[in-house]
């Protein structure tokens, strides 16, 4: 069945017996995988967890319905996580709903589906499933989110501190996850010792306090000076810069450039570009500084590269995966590419 926000969320809470697989897709994956831990939390500390990677039960698809039907190694409660998983793993969910018991409950996170998706017309049809999609927040959305997950780390949050947040993390529920945590280590805060937090400590420690470092590394890549790029990109890894910011910052560039860019693939000057609603949010000692990249950058290759970013970031938030080698190569075969648009 399809789910709202709290079916979905009661669901995992209580770890619904009646619910055998749990379809948990949209492009806000972090939000997803947030929405997983709920059932392992329902289940308790001594639960056992099973990982399995959808490219395993595509070859083996019978593998799903063995691993619920079995009994955990000390006989207490068991659960089964697909992540990542996508329409390969159909066959595999397509045995675990014929099961004649429900066995051990079974979550997946799949990442953005098509619409036409067999596997997610599979959990919205089965009552014995339930399919749910996250979608990265926005504006007050954000902001609320921010406020919630700090509550649980004990963090008291202001909407104008929460809002910082939300904008610094780009919406990244993980990004975000990964900034309370540091803030709530530094404050001494947790849930029976709630610290206010204002910014003071954001100025200190946040996410936002990087900004520039990283449009530096935003900037000389996107034009193409792959020398600059690699040392700036050298100096943030060497300070324990995390990958996913940088990925985002990029994101955030190359969404802002193909808005952009469109306006002049249609007619208009890149002057007129700039002096247009959109061109307005630039901030005004950007403005040259934009003006040429859309000058260097087609329509075309800035959708390839946000694309790779994508995938980037995806590699980055895996666990077992590439992480930071993934990201670098990356950001360096971006300013190679940069270098080539004269």
């Amino acid at each position: 069945m399809k789910a709202s926000q709290r079916q979905i969320e009661q669901a995992l809470d209580r770890a619904d017996p009646a619910i055998r697989f749990y379809l948990l897709h949209g492009p806000d994956e972090s939000a997803s995988r947030a929405l997983a831990k709920r059932l392992a939390k329902a289940l308790g500390a001594d639960a056992e967890k099973v990982a399995l990677a959808g490219a395993t039960l595509k070859v083996d698809p019978a593998l799903l319905a063995d691993e619920a039907a079995a009994i955990a190694l000390f006989g207490g409660p068991r659960h089964i996580l697909i992540d990542p998983a996508g329409d390969e793993i159909l066959e595999a969910v397509e045995a675990l709903l014929a099961l004649a018991q429900a066995g051990n409950p079974v979550v997946a996170v799949a990442g953005a589906l098509r619409k036409d998706s067999k596997l997610l017309k599979l959990a919205t049809a089965d009552d014995a499933a339930m399919a749910f999609a996250s979608y990265v927040p926005e504006g007050r959305d954000a902001d609320r989110i921010a406020v919630a997950l700090g509550r649980e780390m004990g963090l008291l949050i202001e909407p104008d501190v929460a809002r910082r947040l939300a904008a610094a993390s780009a919406g990244d529920r993980a990004v975000l996850g990964q900034e309370l945590d540091k803030f709530a280590a530094f404050l001494d805060a947790d849930r029976d010792h709630p610290r206010p937090l204002d910014h003071e400590a954001l100025d200190r420690l946040g996410a936002d306090s990087e900004e520039g470092d990283l449009s530096r590394l935003v900037d000389t890549a996107l034009a193409g000076d792959v020398a600059a790029a690699d040392d700036e990109l050298s100096r943030l890894i060497a300070l324990g810069t995390d990958a996913i910011p940088i990925v985002r910052a990029f994101q955030r560039q190359l969404l802002l450039l193909i808005q952009l860019r469109a306006e002049v693939a249609e007619g208009k000057s890149i002057d007129a570009v700039m002096a247009g609603p959109a061109g307005r949010a630039v901030f005004w000692k950007e403005k040259d500084r934009v003006a040429r990249l859309l000058t260097r950058w087609t329509p075309e290759a800035l959708a390839t590269a946000l694309g790779r970013m994508a995938d980037t970031g995806r590699q980055v938030m895996r666990s077992g995966g590439p992480g930071i080698i993934a990201m670098e190569t990356e950001i360096l075969a971006l300013a190679r590419a940069a270098s080539r648009l004269r």
